[in-house]
């Protein structure tokens, strides 16, 4: 038990946490990135871009989040490209939240569970980012691989895209709404092998006001601590000066997601770039 809790998502999140490494480096080979990147928009790209991250961040930043759609838009050669970044990062040490925002009930959202978080899966990561508006319960599927192997869980709770507030601000029967609902559930999973922070976590926007979304960043510290993956800051325009105010008692397990303000000038001083993100947002975290 003891080696496995220690090999668990969420302790070593804990550690990275421990050590003020909150960024969490987007891995999002699109169309221009690629171009300023000097790439071509093909999976060879992808792959080169992502590798390039991997190493950057390692030992760094608490670990790297690629976004799939920009491998898959590729095609079985994309995939192939996405293995060997998740293989780099396995052999580096660096933490992988993979964002698929999967969702889905039964043994479908079993599949995709085993797909991105069964130990020697070609698509293994750490942890994954979906989708519970079937109900939490749809999430089952995952519970057996994140209690038994130490993986993790990013529910989205709490959106900046306009088209989300509808479904996240509608209340439930006992009056909260359903993004505070997400969280709550979140908050109320249990996994053996934690110790410090949860295995589930939730995606909540930093550009958001989250009482907006009825959503109580003043709830007393929970133990283990609740992960928060915040979109957001950088490019999008929240500051980590504020991520405090912004998260309130939700902060201390905060991971700062960054992607374009990291990679847009290209792979040149792209490790230097990294490192000064996340000793800003570090020292930011630090003084609550």
């Amino acid at each position: 038990m003891a080696s496995r809790a220690e090999g668990a998502f969420s302790n070593r999140l804990a550690v990275a946490l421990a050590a003020r490494r909150h960024l969490c480096v987007g891995i999002d080979p699109h169309a221009p990135l690629l171009d300023a990147w000097g790439l071509p928009d093909d999976a060879s790209g992808a792959e080169r871009m992502g590798r390039e991250v991997v190493a950057a961040a390692a030992g760094v930043a608490a670990c790297v989040k690629p976004q799939i759609a920009f491998f898959e838009r590729f095609g079985a050669a994309g995939f192939a490209a996405l293995e060997r970044v998740l293989a780099d990062a396995r052999a580096a040490g660096v933490l992988v939240i993979a964002d698929v925002k999967r969702g889905d009930i039964g043994s479908s959202f079993a599949a995709y569970a085993a797909a991105w978080l069964t130990p020697g899966s070609p698509l293994e990561a750490d942890a994954m980012t979906v989708t519970a508006y079937q109900g939490f319960g749809s999430l089952s599927g995952a519970f057996d691989l994140v209690r038994d192997h130490g993986k993790g869980l990013f529910v989205l709770a709490a959106t900046s895209n306009p088209e989300a507030r509808a479904v996240q601000l509608a209340r439930r029967e006992d009056g909260r709404t359903v993004a505070q609902a997400m969280v709550d559930d979140a908050l109320a999973f249990a996994s053996p092998l934690d110790r410090h922070v949860n295995s589930v976590g939730v995606v909540l926007g930093a550009t958001l006001t989250l009482a907006d979304f009825g959503i109580d960043i003043e709830l007393p510290p929970a133990k283990p601590a609740l992960p928060v993956l915040a979109p957001g800051f950088g490019h999008q325009g929240a500051r980590a000066e504020d991520a405090l105010g912004i998260f309130g008692g939700l902060g201390w397990a905060l991971l700062a997601n960054e992607s374009r303000s990291i990679l847009a000038e290209g792979a040149p001083g792209l490790a230097g770039r990294v490192r000064a993100r996340s000793e800003a947002i570090g020292e930011a975290l630090s003084r609550g």
